[in-house]
C-alpha cells in the first residue's frame, strides 16, 4: 500500500486532485488505519495519470477519455498478436 498523503507531496498534487481521479473511476483508494492508500500495483497508472494532468493540464474527464482509449489500443494490439499467430499457424503448413 502506498499512502496518497506521501504521493500527492512528492509530486506536488492536492488529494483533491486522487478524490477527483476516485470519483471518475480511474484509481480506487483504500482506507488503512484513517489513512489514504493505493494499492501498490495501481501506482504505475496513478504516476502516468498524474504526468498527463500536469506535463500537458488535461483535467480528470480527459484523463478517463485517455484511459479508456488507451486501454482499447491494447485490446487491439493483443487482437493483433493473436491474428498473427492464427496466421502463421496456417501459413506453415
Amino acid at each position: 500500500m502506498i499512502m496518497l498523503d506521501d504521493f500527492c507531496a512528492s509530486h506536488s498534487i492536492e488529494i483533491s486532485f486522487i478524490h477527483s481521479l476516485e470519483e471518475n473511476g480511474l484509481i480506487q483508494t483504500i482506507v488503512v488505519n484513517e489513512t489514504l492508500c493505493i494499492a501498490s500495483g495501481e501506482l504505475p497508472k496513478l504516476e502516468q495519470i498524474t504526468r498527463l494532468h500536469q506535463d500537458l493540464n488535461i483535467n480528470p474527464e480527459g484523463i478517463d477519455a485517455i484511459s479508456h482509449l488507451l486501454s482499447h489500443i491494447e485490446e487491439m494490439k493483443q487482437e493483433i498478436v493473436n491474428l498473427r499467430n492464427r496466421l502463421n499457424f496456417y501459413e506453415e503448413e
